[in-house]
């Protein structure tokens, strides 16, 4: 389903605030999953972090994919270039 909303982000006719409702929406179980995933004990095959790690893990992995997104926004920004000093106001 969120590969689809990532399609879909190319649709102009798409408003980007419905996309992001139902991608907000549509996460809100998968890291509610991912939270009781790292909490299990070993015998079940999580990594038994219990809360506080778990939610460290899940910061982490937010701050990171934050991070990535920045430098992607500052990679595709157009460079701003000076005016020339013969078209500047005085």
């Amino acid at each position: 389903m969120l590969a689809v909303l990532v399609a879909l982000m190319r649709v102009p006719a798409v408003p980007n605030v419905l996309l992001f409702r139902i991608a907000f929406v549509l996460t809100r179980p998968l890291g509610a999953t991912a939270g009781d995933f790292l909490t299990k004990p070993l015998a079940n095959g999580s990594p038994d972090l219990g809360t506080a790690g778990s939610s460290a893990v899940l910061l982490a992995l937010l701050i990171g994919l934050m991070g990535y997104a920045h430098v992607q926004e500052r990679k595709s920004a157009v460079p701003r270039h000076e005016v020339p000093i013969s078209r500047r106001a005085g």
